[in-house]
């Protein structure tokens, strides 16, 4: 399996120049004021609840901004449901309930590329001329027809055969970690490489918060920690008072006037 598991990472590598066009239509999109839907069924779209569900706390976006539909819905995530993938139908259906139009984007994850569940889905994301991604392993497929862009790392047989939770799954989580982290970083979500938009909901987020504020700004422990509560436990705006040295209402003014573009507020070049 190891052997094998080492082949996806050059699969993967091999659709660079797609997962790129993809991450530009999908900030196109986010910036349009539009959402990024994922859509799969059994581990395609296990893969992708998984994805979606760490966007709001690793980058503090709103928790509508990234959502994930898998057939069967909610208990398809932990149990296997028996036939939901089978009906194009309710693919539409589910998308159609989350009032999906035309400044959304859609990314159909299918390592067969004929799930009827997707392709339901998908169908219905181009009436509404929305932008459709298409995440599988063949791209011979009727997925790929019903894209915009298609990104198909060929991995090759599994190890055990037909079980695409294996290699297949190890590309369609790879290429997921790309859309949406690229995406985010484009965004503005991310400093250099550091997360500061992190929803601190916890002892250890607060303290890799901490760390984030002293490696971001050179200063020391007491000075980062001192600055996240003045901040109200905001990095970004922690961030601000430490570089600029100045009071949290003026670093809080400096964020809304750059419309939370953090360089900006920092008086920072895009590059500096």
């Amino acid at each position: 399996m190891n052997r094998e598991d080492r082949t996806v990472a050059a699969a993967v590598r091999r659709e660079l120049p797609a997962i790129a066009q993809a991450v530009d239509a999908i900030v196109g999109a986010i910036e349009n004021g539009g959402r990024l839907f994922y859509v799969g069924a059994g581990s395609s779209g296990r893969m992708g609840v998984l994805d979606a569900a760490e966007i709001a706390p690793t980058f503090g976006t709103s928790p509508g901004l990234v959502r994930a539909l898998i057939a069967g819905g909610r208990r398809a995530v932990t149990s296997a449901v028996e036939g939901a993938e089978d009906s194009v139908r309710n693919g539409e259906e589910d998308l159609r309930e989350q009032r999906f139009g035309g400044r959304d984007i859609i990314v159909g994850i299918a390592a067969s590329g004929t799930t009827p569940y997707v392709l339901g889905a998908l169908q219905y994301a181009r009436k509404k001329k929305a932008t459709v991604i298409a995440l599988t392993s063949n791209r011979r497929m009727p997925i790929t027809r019903l894209a915009d862009i298609v990104i198909a790392p060929e991995v090759g047989p599994e190890v055990v055969t037909g079980s695409t939770r294996l290699k297949a799954g190890t590309s369609q989580k790879l290429v997921l970690n790309m859309l949406s982290t690229a995406a985010m970083v484009r965004l503005g979500h991310v400093y250099e490489n550091l997360m500061i938009d992190a929803v601190l909901t916890n002892k250890k987020l607060e303290d890799r918060a901490l760390r984030i504020l002293v490696a971001a700004s050179g200063k020391s422990m007491s000075a980062g920690r001192r600055a996240l509560r003045q901040a109200g436990h905001d990095i970004r705006v922690a961030l601000v008072i430490l570089k600029r040295g100045i009071s949290a209402v003026a670093a809080r003014k400096l964020v809304a006037a750059a419309h939370g573009n953090l360089r900006a507020a920092l008086g920072e070049s895009r590059h500096g």
